[in-house]
């Protein structure tokens, strides 16, 4: 993480040594996890804990913040129909995720420098936590700690995410580790060829960055080097950041097994599509020949339900995740992961539909948004106590 020469903010804790040592007790954590009943609960208590500089890094977007915006607006401009008279008694949430079998459609997605500034355990702390929930986790090049102690620290095999930090060499010798470490597939980032204006963390003077590596590496990232990369390891591969048909294809064709459509969270580029609205594109693209994940402003049940209606076959969290994590560690990221289960169930016991292998895009129509897209417009009681 390259730092900047204004460490006056740059030190300051995500939250106070007090409670940063109060929160690290597991049976606490775990005590405050259970109290929370609502995901707004969950973003309460992050706001409390972290520092606005932590919370600008964490929910922030680049430049204007559009399509950080826009991921939400875009899922708040879909309306779930509901069908009446039918026994739903029982539901199936499950779905498979490259044949492993997960116990809600909802992952872990890759979050790199962040983790650890919440949580001293970092990645490990969210890796247990979705394997605590039955389903999986990406861990980033950039998480902490290491990737063989993220592997070992549970009893499930997890996703390797990619960024190219430098040579083939480097690449050669980073996917061998992960393979060697029992990762089960790898993934590659492919859309941020270059590191984005994330404003508020500029203003800040938080320059979080992945690596000190050189950034041509990352920046000439072409499709001979994903193919090689996939022979190499004889891995699964996944591209994450597709955001088109033209790309979803030729993703398929240069033997990609997922195609994971993400615009990074609305961190890159600005003005871009939300995912929501490129995921129909992508999946008639892939047309079946792959599996097709989908992450970008992912914070209820409800979103869940319109992407597994829309094609996607999983569905991953960044931001939750994050918040989740700096409320009360892997106890809080396990109890996010509860909750999101709780609010699919539930959704899908009042539509009328008991599996997810249902859902298909006539369960959601277009229609107008009730509130203005922000950060925390999924979360109305938050932003009702934050403005008194």
């Amino acid at each position: 993480m390259a730092k900047s020469k204004k460490t006056s903010k740059q030190d300051k804790p995500a939250v106070s040594a007090g409670r940063l040592k109060d929160l690290d007790r597991k049976p606490e954590r775990e005590g405050l996890a259970k109290d929370m009943l609502t995901l707004q609960e969950i973003a309460m208590a992050a706001r409390r804990n972290l520092s606005q500089m932590l919370w600008d890094t964490l929910c922030g977007g680049s430049d204007s913040e559009t399509t950080l915006r826009r991921n939400r607006l875009a899922l708040d401009s879909l309306a779930l129909r509901q069908r009446v008279l039918v026994n739903v008694a029982d539901i199936d949430t499950t779905t498979t995720l490259l044949g492993q079998k997960l116990s809600l459609p909802v992952f872990i997605a890759p979050v790199g420098n962040f983790l650890q500034l919440a949580d001293p355990r970092g990645a490990i702390a969210v890796a247990r936590a979705a394997i605590s929930r039955g389903t999986t986790a990406f861990i980033s090049t950039a998480a902490k700690p290491s990737i063989e102690e993220v592997a070992a620290a549970v009893d499930q095999p997890l996703l390797f995410q990619l960024y190219v930090r430098s040579d083939r060499a480097w690449v050669k010798d980073i996917l061998s580790r992960a393979k060697a470490a029992g990762y089960r597939a790898i993934c590659v980032t492919v859309d941020r060829a270059y590191y984005s204006r994330r404003e508020r963390d500029v203003i800040n003077r938080f320059l979080m960055r992945e690596s000190a590596g050189d950034p041509r590496h990352q920046a000439s990232l072409c499709w001979d080097d994903v193919v090689w990369m996939k022979q190499h390891t004889g891995l699964p591969l996944i591209l994450k950041g597709i955001a088109s048909a033209e790309d979803a294809r030729l993703a398929v064709e240069h033997g990609a097994d997922v195609v994971y459509v993400s615009n990074h969270g609305g961190r890159q580029l600005d003005h871009a599509q939300a995912s929501i609205e490129v995921l129909p594109e992508v999946v008639a693209a892939v047309d079946g020949r792959a599996e097709v994940l989908v992450d970008g402003g992912i914070l209820r049940g409800t979103d869940v339900i319109k992407a597994i209606a829309l094609g996607a076959r999983a569905v991953g969290v960044g931001k939750l995740q994050g918040l989740a994590l700096a409320a009360a560690g892997e106890a809080g990221v396990a109890r996010m992961l509860e909750l999101l289960e709780l609010e699919i169930r539930t959704m899908m016991g009042l539509m009328g539909v008991t599996s997810l292998a249902q859902l298909n895009p006539s369960w959601v129509r277009p229609t107008q948004p009730v509130s203005c897209a922000s950060i925390t417009s999924a979360y109305p009681y938050f932003e009702d106590t934050a403005r008194r």
